[in-house]
């Protein structure tokens, strides 16, 4: 995964199915480089945030797929499960690699 020591946190105003507005947080991007059907692509690990929730609560991060038009990002979901399933396990491979360093 990427390093955002030295960034500012990262704000994304994405629209849902039904045209609500819902701001995230953006902790990383993950392209997937290891397994041919879904090389090259760009995922997102995403935050919910929302102003009005108890901070203590554990909120669970969102992956979309990111996708450039242009100067503009765009934030998809993930409608393919055995594409969401490679990339979580793409990520966990990164994680474990961190954590053994």
């Amino acid at each position: 995964m990427t390093n955002h020591e030295d960034t500012e946190e990262q704000l994304i105003e994405t629209i849902d199915e039904d045209g609500n507005v819902i701001n995230f947080e953006l902790i990383d991007i993950v392209q997937v480089e290891d397994d041919e059907s879904i090389k090259d692509n760009e995922y997102a690990l995403l935050l919910p945030v929302d102003e009005n929730e108890d901070n203590e609560e554990e909120k669970e991060v969102v992956l979309m797929k990111l996708k450039k038009d242009g100067e503009e990002y765009i934030f998809e979901a993930i409608e393919d499960d055995t594409e969401f399933d490679k990339v979580v396990e793409y990520i966990n491979l990164l994680q474990s690699g961190d954590n053994n360093e």
